[in-house]
């Protein structure tokens, strides 16, 4: 049933501002939710001011049956899923070609430099590239899968809000999840360094090495719980330590959210999505 919030009741009878102070309480996680699934900015922001207007236009059709944030993230959902529709999936050594266009690239190597000494959100750390690695490798599932698992394991939606979102049983969730799960994992041990002395991505170490200079590697990297526990837990756990460090980050407004955006920028121009990058 309908709460009795008194902001919900004057939404309901279209009362803007009470709408847009419910909005506002889960917008901040809406828009990093959307930029994980759409990797641009501009894009982001386009789809949280299409889902405000949608919302505020279908209001009058909320009937209670699950929270008021499970509802707007449907309609963002929805937005998202046709968007993404006209993408190619990413394949998983997206990342591989985004090397291998800012190593033979100078302006985007300046554009690194830059960002960097410039920007207060240019800082590099580890466990910022594990988030960005995150979102690229989740690129490569279907995107049912991938809004599954980036609602459940980063933004701890319940199978049953995921559910309502994707207008699916919670049994069709369960296998999207297990299959989406299966695949991440199988991708991060055949590439992850961090966690796979034989893993083909070298890409975190690296960079540190590039921005942080004078900070000693193996000191930067055994902070970080899944690292230190690589060679003695199972694929399973290492992949739930890895989405809970990627759960506490927010790609939008972390310390190093400008240089992450960088980053995906040269991954998107590399696989071809996009013609140029923007600063």
């Amino acid at each position: 049933m309908v709460t009795e919030n008194k902001d919900l009741k004057k939404a309901l009878e279209g009362d803007i501002k009470a709408f847009q102070s419910l909005f506002s309480e889960f917008q901040p996680q809406l828009k990093s939710y959307l930029y994980r699934l759409l990797t641009d900015r501009n894009d982001t922001d386009d789809l949280t001011h299409d889902t405000f207007v949608k919302a505020f236009d279908k209001i009058s059709t909320f009937k209670g049956n699950s929270e008021f944030k499970t509802w707007v993230f449907q309609i963002a959902t929805n937005l998202a899923y046709d968007f993404l529709k006209k993408k190619r999936r990413w394949l998983p050594n997206a990342q591989d070609q985004a090397k291998s266009l800012a190593m033979s690239t100078e302006y985007i190597q300046q554009l690194f430099v830059m960002t960097n000494k410039t920007s207060n959100r240019g800082r590099y750390e580890v466990k910022e590239h594990i988030d960005f690695c995150f979102t690229c490798i989740s690129k490569t599932l279907s995107i049912e899968e991938q809004i599954a698992i980036i609602l459940k394991d980063i933004y701890a939606f319940s199978r049953t809000e995921i559910a309502d979102i994707l207008g699916k049983t919670e049994g069709v969730v369960k296998h999207l999840l297990f299959n989406g799960r299966k695949t991440m994992i199988e991708i991060f041990d055949n590439r992850c360094a961090l966690i796979n002395k034989n893993g083909a991505c070298h890409q975190c170490t690296e960079l540190a090495g590039i921005y942080n200079p004078k900070q000693t590697k193996q000191e930067e990297l055994m902070k970080i719980k899944m690292v230190k526990s690589s060679e003695k837990e199972s694929k399973e756990k290492l992949y739930q330590l890895r989405s809970d460090l990627v759960a506490a980050i927010d790609p939008l407004n972390s310390e190093g959210a400008d240089m992450q955006d960088i980053i995906m920028q040269c991954t998107r121009l590399a696989i071809n999505e996009i013609e140029t990058i923007q600063n």
